[in-house]
């Protein structure tokens, strides 16, 4: 296919992505009847014309505000994201799902496409044996609301607003990944619609390959997911921690770093926070799967290995749903601060407008005091540097990332105070690419960047060959594909 003029990509927060043209080179189609859809939806469609579009179109970086839907489907059963699967299939339109509508580059704001809001599909129910069966749609606030009424755990994100579905699709890394696993190792069954229209359970016996895929693999690709059923952990109670030491000493944290999160049991999270700047500064903040007198020692031995005294350090025996609670950014997840104020949301949880790229380190840093360097040397520039390993390394699914100690994710605002979207793109470009020539090529897929090099063995690694088969079999077409995705439309 050639592309004339402008080429539309969308990602989905719960797995479905799809391509489209404008231009000159664009298909002839038929006019889409939006009037048969809309008659085929239990939820509600909306198109440019009707009252509440404006809303209900937007994602959650400001960013995106110019890309304009043909129409936003606020699907209420998986019937609906069938039907809507269809059509779109039909009338060859640009398809989109959004689930929290976080995603970096705002694919599921799709020009001219369908976006399929799972929003409504937010519904959570806890058995007595552990097991969770969550909507797509549902925000980690209501999961970890729901999980923890039930005295029960889920290891996944932390931003409250974070829809379920994309972040288990592509992995699902958190303050207690390396005592439980990733979100997607929690994985019983989902229920997905296929590109054929299918509403299929897939699970490790019943098409093992497309649910091993979407375990990790997720990223756009196979389908829209509209449930997933979770194995949940007892709670327990956790503990939080904070270490802050002066600026000269992020060389020798690095430096101690690696080796230290492999001498710490399952149970230690950490997680190296650095602002960038004239005047740099980090801190050092965690979550132990214990009492904090237990992760005292730990702690201690990172200092040691340091060899630079903490200038704070502070530490909290917690709830499991009030740890989530610390960690989610916005307080008390039942607040209206918490919920979204997009996708038509009645919240005030403010909208994002910045730019992201990520790396992960599998090995000790060569030289940390030029990491240190490169990671502060711009402005108001913020690097996260996550913890891996423990039950993380033990895991199997198409998440390809399970030797990697930590990942780095890099984080730029656009605004009048850094430039505009392309300016910002070109800065974190560099700091992304000067940490891939230290740590190795691969990031992580929940932290899209279109401008990622070889961004398939990126974010794919060696899965790659055995992702692209399972899409050339469930897609054959091409349905979903779009520019960083694993199927191809021909």
């Amino acid at each position: 296919m050639t592309f004339n003029r402008r080429t539309f990509l969308r990602v989905s927060g719960a797995g479905a992505v799809v391509i489209g043209v404008s231009g000159a080179s664009a298909p002839r189609l038929a006019h889409p009847r939006w009037d048969k859809l809309r008659a085929k939806l239990k939820g509600q469609l909306y198109l440019p014309s009707d009252p509440g579009y404006d809303g209900v179109r937007t994602g959650f970086m400001t960013m995106f505000d110019d890309q304009f839907p043909a129409a936003v489907a606020k699907v209420a059963r998986p019937e609906d994201v069938q039907a809507c699967v269809e059509f779109a299939a039909r009338y060859d339109i640009p398809i989109a799902a959004r689930s929290g509508g976080h995603g970096y580059v705002g694919y599921s704001t799709p020009d001219r496409g369908l976006v399929v809001d799972l929003g409504p599909l937010n519904a959570i129910e806890v058995h007595p044996d552990g097991r969770a069966v969550v909507g797509a749609g549902a925000r980690l606030g209501e999961v970890y609301t729901a999980v923890a009424k039930a005295g029960r755990l889920l290891p996944a994100g932390s931003c409250a607003t974070v829809g379920i579905g994309g972040l288990a699709l592509g992995g699902g890394i958190g303050v207690l990944g390396r005592k439980y696993g990733l979100t997607c190792d929690r994985v019983v069954s989902m229920r997905v619609v296929t590109p054929d229209g299918r509403l299929r359970t897939v699970s490790a016996s019943s098409e093992p390959e497309l649910f091993w895929a979407l375990r990790g693999g997720g990223g756009g690709n196979f389908g829209i997911v509209t449930s997933f059923t979770f194995d949940t952990a007892p709670a327990r109670d956790l503990s939080v921690f904070a270490l802050g030491f002066v600026p000269e000493a992020l060389p020798s944290v690095l430096a101690a770093w690696h080796d230290w999160v492999l001498s710490t049991p399952d149970e230690m999270w950490a997680s190296i926070g650095i602002s960038g700047g004239v005047q740099p500064s980090f801190g050092l903040e965690g979550c132990f799967a214990g009492p904090a007198s237990a992760a005292a020692p730990f702690l201690d031995d990172l200092v040691r290995r340091v060899g630079s005294k903490p200038t704070s350090r502070s530490a909290e025996d917690l709830s499991y749903f009030a740890t989530m609670e610390r960690f989610g950014g916005c307080g008390d997840f039942t607040a209206p601060k918490c919920g979204p104020s997009w996708s038509g949301g009645k919240g005030q949880y403010a909208r994002g407008a910045y730019v992201g790229a990520s790396r992960m380190i599998s090995a000790p840093l060569s030289d940390p005091a030029h990491f240190a360097e490169v990671v502060t040397a711009t402005p108001t520039m913020y690097t996260i540097v996550d913890t891996f390993g423990g039950a993380i390394a033990r895991g199997d699914s198409a998440f390809p990332h399970r030797d990697a100690v930590s990942s780095t994710q890099i984080l730029l605002d656009v605004g009048p105070s850094t430039g505009d979207e392309a300016t910002v793109r070109r800065q974190v470009g560099q700091v992304r690419d000067e940490i891939g020539r230290m740590t190795g090529p691969a990031g992580y897929v929940n932290y899209l960047d279109p401008e990622m090099p070889d961004w398939a063995h990126a974010y794919y690694g060696r899965n790659l060959p055995r992702l692209r088969r399972v899409a050339r079999k469930y897609d054959p077409e091409g349905l979903f594909a779009f520019a960083q995705g694993l199927s191809t439309k021909e």
